[in-house]
């Protein structure tokens, strides 16, 4: 399991129910050098790369993107599935938020699990840099690895999607 973000307790505590390997990567921190930026810093690719390295047989049932989507532009968010893409196999599932309209503004807010069907939402100690959402039909042009199977309109004009990958 790949959880792209901190790992909150709760969704520590979730998975130590299961026996499974648990990979936390907080991206959010990274947000101004993975976007395509200037010549000081590296491509997003590298950057990736760099920050995804997992054993080489490792692949992923379940890979937890939340809201970083919104936060990456598009060259970016084909690096990510570049890097990721070896360890996803044809039966990686994939959970994210997407907008309904792309006017919707920032949530500002961490997620996390708490049962399987509560997730924990708690603010974020501040706003994230290069907040860019896409609405589904953008989003699933950039997806290469994944396909939506499914979407949720919420009551804050944000889509929550469960995403299946595609091989």
């Amino acid at each position: 399991m790949l959880n792209i973000g901190p790992a909150l307790p709760e969704t520590v505590e979730f998975f130590s129910r299961f026996r499974c390997k648990l990979y936390f990567i907080d991206l959010f921190d990274e947000l101004p050098e993975l976007n395509a930026g200037t010549d000081d810093t590296p491509p997003p690719l590298q950057l990736f790369s760099e920050s995804l390295q997992f054993p080489g047989d490792t692949r992923f049932d379940l890979c937890l993107f939340w809201d970083l989507f919104n936060f990456l532009d598009p060259e970016a968010i084909a690096a990510l599935q570049q890097a990721l893409g070896p360890h996803l196999h044809g039966d990686s599932l994939a959970h994210g938020f997407a907008v309904h309209n792309r006017r919707t503004e920032q949530s500002g807010k961490l997620y996390g699990i708490r049962e399987p069907d509560q997730l924990s939402i708690r603010p974020r100690p501040a706003a994230l840099p290069g907040y860019s959402p896409y609405n589904q039909g953008q989003l699933e042009k950039m997806l290469v690895c994944f396909r939506v199977t499914r979407s949720v309109l919420l009551p804050d004009s944000r889509l929550e999607l469960l995403l299946h990958a595609r091989f």
